[in-house]
């Protein structure tokens, strides 16, 4: 459709698209949320996503510390850098580590399958899978009730 927050997908024979960048806890609720055009790559949302976090995070300890776990797409030391100013332990897979762990351990799982399972989810609400919207606010105003309805569903199974 176009609009602001959309751009070139260079993995979709140039298609106008939007990428979402998600941030969720450790159970795959969402909690931080950015958009942009899908020419932009994934280290240039990291500010954005971790900014858009709605509530008060509690300070980090040497004893509770708070880790983000990022995949190799983020293996930049300006990213790193960011996600320390933020106040987060950043665990970021280097570029061949996971599948060296897939050979040697049978099982394991990568951490970031928590994210992927939660932009599954929210891939069901057939209105927000393709972007119709033209302001980027309507889009991204449908992608915050996605996740509210995501975090209500989740929290009768949870708690």
């Amino acid at each position: 459709m176009g609009g602001k927050k959309t751009g070139k997908n260079p993995t979709d024979r140039g298609k106008l698209g939007a990428k979402r960048s998600l941030l969720v806890e450790a159970h795959g609720l969402p909690v931080g949320l950015a958009i942009e055009g899908a020419n932009r790559h994934d280290k240039k949302l990291v500010e954005a996503t971790l900014r858009s976090i709605p509530i008060e995070r509690p300070q980090p300890t040497a004893e509770q510390p708070q880790g983000l776990c990022l995949d190799k797409g983020y293996d930049y030391e300006d990213t790193r850098q960011l996600v320390q100013e933020f106040g987060f332990t950043a665990h970021v897979r280097s570029r061949g580590e996971e599948a060296k762990a897939l050979a040697r351990e049978a099982g394991y799982r990568a951490r970031r399958w928590v994210v992927e399972r939660t932009h599954s989810w929210m891939n069901r609400f057939r209105r927000i899978l393709i972007r119709w919207e033209k302001k980027a606010e309507n889009y991204l105003a449908l992608l915050h009730f996605a996740c509210a309805w995501i975090t209500y569903c989740a929290c009768g199974l949870l708690g």
